[in-house]
């Protein structure tokens, strides 16, 4: 199985450099489409609900500081990901990756999964709230079908 930072780096690669909350919103729906197509999690870090959306604390911690993020800024190596995994990447890269940051964020916002973990939690304020892999894939699964 991958990790966070194998998949981050694939993106980068990819794009280019990047927003942080773009790259963190990038990862979060390669996860959830990847439990949707594959049955599988594409790595086992925990996504959190936080205020500007989905965040994979692990990777947080690998950018933290940096408002922009390249693929050298991150600990992670493309070339263990599986072609099942490059390929749900690349789907959520086409579909996804012409978005802006803040668009992405507002998307995750209206979303099911996001909305569920943060729960009462006032808007903007901190939350560690896990979102987790059923609620993903419950959510994104119930897409494919409408």
């Amino acid at each position: 199985m991958a990790q966070v930072g194998d998949v981050a780096a694939y993106i980068l690669e990819q794009c280019g450099e990047m927003t942080a909350m773009k790259l963190q919103k990038l990862v979060y729906y390669s996860k959830a489409w990847h439990l949707v197509w594959d049955n599988a999690p594409l790595f086992n870090d925990r996504i959190e609900a936080w205020a500007n959306g989905p965040v994979v604390r692990a990777l947080y911690a690998q950018h933290r500081k940096r408002m922009n993020v390249a693929a050298g800024d991150i600990d992670g190596d493309s070339s263990r990901l599986t072609q099942d995994e490059r390929e749900t990447i690349d789907a959520v890269l086409k579909f996804y990756g012409k978005l802006k940051a803040f668009e992405l964020s507002d998307l995750t916002h209206s979303e099911r999964p996001w909305l569920d973990a943060r729960g009462d939690t006032p808007p903007g304020a901190p939350s560690s709230a896990l979102i987790t892999d059923d609620a993903m894939y419950e959510y994104y699964d119930g897409l494919v079908g409408a």
